[in-house]
């Protein structure tokens, strides 16, 4: 990644401070600064090793999967699978990877996961350093013991000495606990809050089409700001699914598997909708493949609803395909990482 990219990422993502975005109308809430914990601030150093280790397949268990595997640039930063495929898959990344260790859930999305204070569809991680942690330890992901990891990192000459830039003074720089924090400060460079949305609610009444307008008017009166609030599109509250479910999948009872609550049954953390264009398929158990028929599900269900009309359908869902779209700064893929393990490739993915 060149420096002039990384440090522009970086001071998106709060190793600096950012412009204040020009101010907008009532329709537009302001993102607040990246919350960056004070153990782990961030630096050029940091997030450009997490980058690398996000893409390098030397933290699986077969040294072929990688965090990019399930969280792909063309995926929405998500895989295009209704639930991913991890170690001992086989096919490239996206929809026509297969294999025999599958997760439980749909692949969340990381876009702007920087600023949910509780993470996963079961919100049972609290951090992005403690979220790190469950893919290593999952078997059917990439697990590997995150100390193990570290030990193979330290064995490498760059790797070595990229740690010591990310982590001056601490001995070892290589380490468990290291690791996980520079996979935690690449993430919370994942930003999009410059969709055609936030330009429209910012005085460019050209960022939208007509269309996408009638969408964001009908997504206001519908109240679906209720659990996708702006600026985020998203809110920390448990909402029950309404999925129409796979055949033959096991039974899930999201929250309550953290809480013990029955009350929890069902639940899951509500998603965010930014390039949800991109992210699906939809849900926690990736069941719906369409856009437009995610939109109609919700829909269908909220207080007092009536069925949509096929335009106002079409609107809900150009208004978010349209106006939630943003990849400027979606993040690059390294050719190579210096564990000398090929980088996981990628499938394709026809532009719709």
């Amino acid at each position: 990644m060149s420096a002039r990219r990384l440090a522009a990422l970086c001071l998106a993502a709060g190793c600096a401070s950012e412009p204040a975005a020009p101010a907008g109308d009532s329709l537009r809430g302001a993102f607040p600064p990246v919350p960056v914990p004070a153990d782990n601030p961030m630096t050029p150093a940091k997030v450009e090793l997490g980058r690398l280790l996000f893409h390098d397949p030397i933290l699986s268990a077969d040294r072929q999967v990688a965090c990019v595997t399930c969280h792909g640039q063309i995926w929405g930063l998500s895989d295009g699978l209704p639930v991913s495929v991890g170690v001992g898959g086989v096919g490239p990344a996206g929809t026509g990877r297969r294999g025999p260790n599958v997760t439980r859930r749909n692949a969340s999305t990381l876009w702007n996961v920087a600023w949910r204070p509780a993470l996963f569809w079961d919100g049972r991680a609290s951090s992005l350093e403690e979220q790190a942690l469950g893919p290593m330890r999952d078997p059917r992901e990439l697990g590997r013991p995150p100390d193990d990891v570290a030990a193979d990192l330290a064995r490498i000459p760059a790797y070595g000495r990229l740690f010591a830039d990310a982590f001056p003074g601490e001995a070892p720089a290589v380490s468990a606990r290291n690791l996980v924090r520079a996979l935690a400060a690449f993430q919370r460079t994942l930003v999009s809050t410059w969709a055609p949305y936030d330009r429209y609610t910012a005085g460019d009444r050209g960022a939208l089409g007509a269309q996408a307008v009638r969408g964001l008017n009908l997504f206001q009166i519908l109240r679906c700001t209720a659990c996708h609030a702006p600026p985020s599109f998203d809110r920390t509250v448990y909402e029950p699914s309404f999925s129409p479910g796979t055949p033959g999948a096991p039974s899930d009872d999201g929250r309550a598997e953290v809480t013990g609550r029955p009350e929890d049954r069902g639940r899951f953390l509500v998603p965010t909708l930014r390039n949800v264009g991109e992210t699906g398929p939809y849900f926690h158990d990736g069941a719906v493949a369409s856009l437009a028929d995610a939109v109609s599900l919700e829909a269908s269900h909220r207080p007092g609803a009536r069925p949509l009309t096929p335009a106002e359908r079409d609107d809900l869902t150009a208004f978010l395909r349209e106006g939630m779209t943003d990849l400027h700064r979606l993040p690059e893929r390294p050719d190579a990482v210096p564990s000398g393990l090929m980088v996981p490739l990628d499938g394709y993915r026809i532009p719709r």
